[in-house]
This record gives C-alpha cells, structure tokens and sequence, in this order.
C-alpha cells in the first residue's frame, strides 16, 4: 500500500495514483542529525525539501522535483512517559506499527482515523481524522513536537515551549520544516463496541443530532442512488472483549468491502448504467453486527480498493442541509457514483490549519474508483461544500487557494506569518503549497 518506492526512473507516485513527481535526488536519513544535514545540503544546492510519507494524500502536498526525503528509517517510540501519559514517536513510524506497540504497553491513542497505512507525521501534518463527539484528530491528541527547520537547525515546541509553532506545526503542511518525532498524549488501553447497522438515509438525516449526542463516535456511510444508509456507533465498553470471528470478519471485511466491492466497481467503471442497480445490492451487503475490541482493531479498517476522494469539512450545524443538497445534486446530474459518502464529526480544536479550527465540524468525504472520470462530480460537490464555508482535508482533491483560505481560517494570517519567519527563502516550497498558502 506504500508509495512507489523508486518507480520507474526515479518517478515517485501517491497510492491513489493521480500525482506523481521525479525528485533530484532520495534520502533516507538515519538519524535527526542527518536529516538537518540533508536538509542543510538541499540549500547550499539550491534544490527544495519535501518530506514523504506513505503517499496516501491526493493532493500534491508531498510531490518535489527536489530532495525527497524518505522517514522509513527514522522509526519506532522514543520514549513513552507513564506519570505524563504520553509516548514520543520518531516521524517516520506507521500509525500501525504505533497501535500495537502501544496495545503491547497496554495504552491506546484516545481517537484515530480509518486506515492506518499513513506515518505518524503525514498523518498529523494533513490533518487526519477519525469521528468524534468529543475527542479530535490525531493532530489534536500531540502534546510536543520536534522539528527541523530551513536552516538546519532541531526546534522542539509544545504549549510551553515555542507555542506559537506548536498551535500551527501540528497540522504544519510541511511548510514549516521537517517533522522528526511527535509525542501524543495516550491513555490505559480501553475497549470499545461497534454497533453498526443500516439505517434509511432520511432517518440518519431527521435524527443526526441525536445519534450524535448519544455516542461518543457516530459515523455513517450513504449510497448515492439509494436511500441506504450504514452507520457506525464506536462506544467505550466495560467488556468483555467479543471480537467479530475470523470467518466473518473476512467475509465481510476481506470479501464483501473489499473483493466483491473491487469487482462492483469494475463492472461500474465499464458499464457506468449499472451503477444504480449495484449501488442498491451494495447498499445491503453488510448486515447488522455488533462486536467489542481493542480501539485500533474497531475505528481502522482494510482499504484495498484504490480510489481518489475529495473531503470538506462544514459547520456541524450545517451537515444535514449540505447532504441533503448533495443528494439532490447526484439525483439531478445524471452522474453515476459507485462510492459511498462518508459522513464523520470532530470537536473544535484550536490548531491554526485545523479543519476544526475553532468550530465544530462534520466531515463529507466523496469518492470516485481510480480510473473514473471524478472531476464533475468533485466540482459539483465542491460547489456544494464552499457555498457552506467548507474547508477541504489538506490532503485530498480540492481546488482552492490562498485567496479562498484566508476567509474560511480565521487565523491564516498567522500561519504565513510564522512560515515567513521559519521559512524566509521557501526551502519547503512546492506547487501545492504555493497554491494554497500564496507566494
């Protein structure tokens, strides 16, 4: 699932396929101090910096004709802190490699997105996510930050130390410099029951606020061209552990959302007027189940099936109004999307960058199979999400630039301006991030 390693001629690719870039040159350092040698390097050449992860962004947020740097060597816990209750991870480890190491230490992150293929610093300097009534990102669970910066030099920030870094390098862009290590807060291992089962799209609708407040991580997926809905309650639980058995958990992890789902698509992307009909026989796969485990075997699943995604983050208050127009839109367009619509929340946070930044949110993530045309359907849903003050995930599909964020962040000025300071000669520099930042 990782990135092209060194693809042909030196060409890097994202898992979703749609960017790719032929840097000047690959490092992997080591070590911190060979990483600010490399970065010292870069400049004395005159070559940009980009730091890379796993690839799982769509956007371009990561591509340089510069020096890439790979973190796959700066890797694994640093420390873990039993009287703070925080672990300080190197940039480079994978959420996955983090999850069962902190399980085998009996502690837990307190909230994570779905796929957990990303590193800890992409996942983080985009912005990843799970669903939350309470609790936020994964950028919002750090408690300190290490980082080098332009000139080669290691700062550490955390709400003591460098704070104004530390409100805006956790979700940082790779703009600011090169994350080394995190330190995330954690907590005792805990466990947690799913619920999931389908719902009609217009109950989920009616009753949105309620299944919100009534459980601590409320999601839910609707099939465009049917009125299904599945939804997911994760709940903390006394126990005791039930797992989904393993014959199930492939047929219905492995088979159905993965397999049959693979071959849906395929049918769909040839003969574009089944969709409809296969949406529905989708739609009503998955039966109701309901099972208890450790947090990063419930909120995390297996993604196999590639495809390109565009999400928006909308006032809380506006979700229901900004689905409800989405939907007629997909009725109206003609357009014929084999994908579902995932639906999740976060609390506010006071990151400057955050999608969440100062108001509570609800995620709309809409997906097209790799291979099929997305971009009508991602300008019509964009329309939709921008009409409501939308912020896009930094590192999925979207069109908007420095003009566009300046008025939906209230505190983008302050970002830049930090940028300005830390990044004078625009070291970290790329076409995305000029886009989206300005000059």
């Amino acid at each position: 699932m990782s990135s092209t390693a060194n693809g042909k001629n030196g060409t890097w690719r994202n898992w979703g396929g749609n960017v790719s870039a032929r840097p000047a040159r690959e490092v992997a350092p080591a070590s911190v101090d060979e990483l600010a040698a490399a970065v010292r390097r870069a400049a004395e050449d005159g070559l940009r910096v980009k730091a890379v992860g796993s690839g799982h962004s769509f956007t371009s947020i990561a591509a340089t004709d510069g020096v890439l740097i790979r973190p796959q060597l700066l890797t694994g816990i640093r420390s873990i802190d039993r009287d703070a209750m925080t672990v300080t991870v190197e940039a480079g480890t994978p959420l996955k490699r983090l999850n069962v190491a902190l399980a085998r230490e009996g502690l837990s992150l307190t909230n994570m997105g779905d796929i957990m293929e990303q590193t800890v610093s992409g996942a983080t300097s985009t912005g990843t996510h799970g669903t939350g009534r309470d609790s936020g990102s994964i950028a919002a669970q750090i408690k300190g930050l290490e980082l080098v910066t332009a000139d080669g030099s290691v700062l550490t920030c955390s709400e003591k130390e460098n704070p104004e870094v530390f409100a805006a390098a956790r979700i940082g862009l790779g703009a600011l410099g090169v994350v080394t290590a995190i330190t995330f807060a954690v907590e005792p291992v805990f466990l947690l029951t799913a619920r999931e089962e389908p719902m009609p799209f217009d109950r989920v609708l009616a009753d949105f606020e309620e299944l919100w407040t009534e459980n601590e991580h409320f999601e839910f997926y609707w099939f465009p061209h049917t009125g299904n809905t599945n939804t997911k309650r994760n709940n903390r639980s006394a126990g005791p552990e039930k797992p989904v058995p393993q014959l199930q958990s492939w047929f219905e992890d492995e088979f159905l959302s993965n397999g049959v789902f693979q071959v849906a698509n395929w049918v769909g992307r040839a003969v574009p007027a089944t969709i409809p009909a296969i949406a529905q026989i989708s739609s009503k796969a998955l039966s109701a189940r309901t099972y208890t485990d450790t947090p990063y075997k419930v909120f995390t699943s297996p993604r196999r099936v590639r495809f390109v995604e565009m999400e928006y983050a909308v006032p809380r208050a506006a979700v229901v109004e900004t689905l409800r127009e989405l939907r007629t839109m997909v009725d109206r367009s003609g357009l014929r999307v084999s994908f579902p619509v995932e639906v999740r929340t976060a609390p506010a946070d006071d990151i400057t960058l955050s999608t969440a930044s100062g108001r509570d949110s609800a995620y709309i993530a809409v997906h097209m199979f790799q291979g099929t045309p997305y971009q009508r359907y991602f300008t019509a849903a964009e329309r939709i999400f921008t009409a409501h003050e939308g912020r896009p995930h930094w590192g999925k599909v979207h069109t908007r630039d420095a003009e566009y964020f300046s008025r939906v962040y209230p505190r983008f000025a302050e970002f830049t301006a930090l940028r300005d300071r830390l990044d004078p000669d625009r070291l970290f520099q790329n076409d995305y991030l000029r886009r989206v930042l300005g000059a």
